[in-house]
């Protein structure tokens, strides 16, 4: 698993908002785009507990994982910014 990992949809406004976060601070990251219907998104679930998106795990917090973009958006400023 990579230091951080974004689950995400292409379309999605908050999922772009995190993504240009990213890009704005120079992170590597791998991307996992979710299907569209949340009953599809059984692989998210599983390791997230999550269906909505974005969710990001990065391997520097306790428990591994963050799903609203404000809150993403504001750690990664903290933390990798």
């Amino acid at each position: 698993m990579a230091e951080l990992e974004l689950y995400d949809r292409r379309d999605c406004p908050y999922s772009r908002k995190v993504r240009n976060k990213l890009d704005e601070l120079g992170l590597t990251y791998d991307e996992t785009v979710v299907p569209d219907k949340h009953t599809d998104r059984e692989e998210l679930y599983e390791r997230t507990g999550q269906r909505g998106v974005p969710v990001l795990f990065d391997s520097h917090l306790d428990g591994g994982w963050l799903a609203d973009s404000e809150d993403i958006v504001t750690h990664l400023e903290r933390h990798h910014g």
